[in-house]
């Protein structure tokens, strides 16, 4: 019986993109191969999602199509690669960017200032030679790979419109007589190429600068495998072996510090496993015969073997590392913007440069030929795109600028774009909403007398305790002498107890003392409802016959974050709690803060869940979390904060991290989107209103009117000014409060 392939789902590199238009031929030529089901190319992260047919792979014959086109599909050693490739690129860039400035100054100071310096002409193609046809030589490149398949890219606009400028003006500087026998004067526009190419390295520098590299979020999450693991031969012998030769079924043993290698379930031992980088929550948990226990996980003070059901793809922290690859690598929807602007933009500038050229040559006259080719020039220096390549990225790095004076960082332009148009914000518990430290917040004895005579007991049961929440509590007493202790005993999942002169004490959970039918005082037992029904733990400490006190713990809820809950929903955010700790925790800590909206006891895979969920009724969803647990989540919402204090994996995956972990500081990021994607706006409007208004100008649609013909020379001018008005209204943001 045949059955059907599986297709696989995979992230490779793609290096060489320059702008949106340039993922699309990455796509469109990927797409064209067999065995490839879909393709998402992510120009922000230089990635493409492949879901293929194993069987039908050609990685070779990819490389080869992607290669043919001018760029390059990293396929061995892919994550290695790419890091070498970007920081090669970016110092590259930053050279030829600085000596691309430092020879286009003098070409403009001659240009404007000094044309009649003797043999001015021949300095000005000196120093513009090396800058068009060297510094610039990569739009040339990929032009030609472009037109060679019939595609057009920014590349082909930067690449013709400085060609034929230099190439002009070559002409000119070599046959000035050719235009004096017409009556006009050789103009030569070779400052205009190289500011156009200086301006363009710029930017695509600012670009490279505000665009940060998320690989790193993954080599965290999987150094959270060990490399190798103890497993346990039939004869019960120990052997050390690879992390991949695990397979179902084996028994594994893990030490006091080891990680948990797979999943599986305890069949020997106890012990307490710090669950925070799954569940998120800062209480280790208990684990013993039949209890499961969860890959990357850390074993604390106990020794367990265990069983493993899960391996390899297979565990839990597998499938968080996969789903943050997918979600990281999907393609963002601030590209269908300039998707198709970039697709529209160049061949409908190219058309009508030609379109002018051939308009002139046909019903121009005498002169038909002389206008149309300044028509052709004018028409794409004063359309080359230095200023939309300037407007997103002048913006965004001054945005980041003042996010950070604020403690506010934003790794991208993507979150800058979406934050703008959050209509529901996720916030996780422990370590977000709340502190991320338990705490021991009250405590009550039955009398005075007990509390001097029996702190000290307490404290030392306590300090001898493995158990999390034991540490709240030796912290709380700190300085106290402790008593002697002449036995202890850890009960795992109850407490301890010990014997100090010749009484028997315990501390630990109300199940303990119902075991061994200790009585609780009346004021006690009201005291710890009280607590209990403000979602505190309580520990009880007792010796035989009663409870002599109920100490109350609990982590507190941050300063700010009822401030930041209210501020959110006045600008019309719904908020919402997702957390893994109980419902009744989950309650109070919603009630002090305000949120109205709450869901306890989730998986990772339960919270991504749910804000998939709400992507699907149309909402704009943010993710605010610390953990490694939510990194999963956080790669799947629109817009990713993370807590400054949280695990780096959690800020590497985020789009925006809060230095102070402050909640309060959310509305002024979203308030910061808000007024640079304003900027944006504006930007990009002075970038296109000179192309609006100066193209058909520049075409010489006025001459028959009013005889005015827009110089080359003006054209560059105003290519400058909206590049110069670009940039200035960037630094207007820096004087603005957020």
């Amino acid at each position: 019986m045949l059955t059907k392939e599986q297709p696989v789902k995979q992230n490779f590199p793609v290096t060489g993109m320059s702008c949106a238009a340039c993922a699309g031929s990455v796509e469109s030529m990927l797409k064209a191969q067999p065995g490839i089901l879909s393709v998402a190319v992510n120009f922000a992260n230089s990635s493409a999602l492949v879901e293929y047919l194993p069987a039908a792979a050609d990685f070779g014959g990819w490389k080869k199509a992607i290669q043919s086109v001018g760029y390059d599909l990293l396929t061995d050693n892919a994550a290695a690669g790419l890091e070498d490739h970007q920081r090669a690129h970016y110092r590259s860039l930053k050279q030829r960017t600085v000596w691309a400035v430092l020879f286009s100054i003098p070409l403009v100071i001659i240009g404007m200032f000094w044309m009649d310096l003797p043999y001015a002409n021949y300095i000005m193609w000196a120093l513009a030679t090396p800058v068009v046809l060297v510094l610039g030589r990569q739009f040339f490149i990929n032009a030609w790979k472009q037109a060679r398949f019939g595609k057009a890219n920014m590349d082909t606009l930067v690449a013709l419109s400085t060609g034929i400028a230099y190439s002009f003006s070559i002409f000119n500087t070599l046959n000035p007589g050719f235009w004096h026998q017409r009556g006009l004067h050789a103009h030569v526009y070779f400052e205009a190429a190289a500011v156009v190419i200086a301006f363009i390295l710029l930017g695509k520098l600012l670009e490279e600068r505000a665009k940060a590299s998320t690989s790193s979020a993954i080599k965290k999450l999987m150094g959270l495998q060990p490399n190798t693991v103890t497993r346990i031969r039939e004869n019960g012998t120990e052997e050390p072996v690879p992390l991949a030769d695990v397979q179902v079924n084996d028994v594994l043993l893990v030490k006091p510090g080891e990680q948990v290698p797979v999943d599986g379930v305890v069949v020997q031992g106890k012990s307490y496993v710090d669950e925070s980088m799954i569940t998120g929550e800062p209480v280790a948990v208990a684990k013993e015969t039949g209890t499961e226990v969860f890959a990357g996980t850390l074993n604390q003070k106990g020794s367990f073997r265990f069983r493993a059901k899960q391996v390899g793809g297979d565990t839990l922290l597998a499938q968080i590392i996969r789903k943050v690859q997918e979600a990281q690598g999907s393609k963002a929807p601030v590209q269908k913007l300039v998707d198709k602007v970039a697709g529209i933009f160049v061949p409908v500038v190219i058309g009508i440069a030609l379109l002018a050229f051939a308009a002139w040559i046909t019903w121009g006259g005498q002169n038909g030929l002389t206008q149309g080719l300044l028509a052709l020039v004018t028409v794409l220096v004063i359309a080359c795109p230095c200023a939309l390549g300037l407007a997103t990225p002048t913006a965004i790095m001054v945005g980041m600028g003042k996010g950070a004076e604020n403690g506010i960082l934003i790794k991208d332009a993507e979150s800058l774009e979406k934050a703008y148009r959050i209509q529901a914000l996720i916030l996780d518990k422990t370590g977000t909403i709340t502190e991320g430290k338990p705490a021991v917040t009250g405590e009550s004895w039955v009398s005075e007398q007990d509390r001097l005579q029996y702190t000290g007991v307490l404290y030392a049961l306590e300090k001898e305790s493995e158990h999390p929440l034991a540490d709240a509590v030796v912290k709380h007493f700190q300085g106290i002498s402790p008593a002697a202790l002449q036995h202890f005993e850890s009960i795992t999942g109850r407490g301890v107890q010990g014997r100090s002169g010749d009484k028997i004490f315990y501390a630990g959970n109300r199940q303990l003392l119902d075991e061994h039918n200790i009585t609780i005082p009346a004021t006690l037992l009201k005291q710890a409802d009280a607590w209990l029904n403000n979602a505190h733990t309580v520990i009880w400490f007792a010796n035989e016959k009663q409870a002599l006190a109920a100490i109350a713990v609990a982590d507190k809820v941050k300063a700010g974050s009822a401030a930041a809950v209210k501020r959110l929903q006045e600008m019309g955010i719904e908020v919402y709690m997702l957390t893994g700790d109980n419902p009744q925790t989950a309650t109070a800590v919603a009630k002090e803060t305000g949120i109205r909206q709450v869901k306890a006891g989730l998986l990772p895979a339960d919270k991504a869940d749910f804000i998939k969920e709400l992507q699907e009724r149309g909402k704009t969803v943010a993710m605010v979390g610390d953990g490694i647990n939510d990194s999963h989540a956080l790669a799947q919402a629109d817009v990713s904060i993370a807590m400054g204090k949280g695990t780096d994996i959690a800020m590497d995956v985020a789009m925006m991290t809060l230095i102070s972990s402050d909640l309060q500081q959310i509305p002024k990021a979203i308030r910061l989107s808000r007024k640079t994607v304003r900027l944006i706006r504006q930007n990009l409007f002075w970038a296109f209103i000179y192309n609006v208004i100066g193209i058909p100008v520049a075409a010489g649609l006025l001459i028959p009117l009013t005889g005015f013909a827009l110089d080359p020379m003006l054209a560059g001018a105003a290519m400058a000014l909206s590049s110069v008005s670009v940039v200035s209204n960037s630094l207007r943001l820096k004087l603005s409060k957020i």
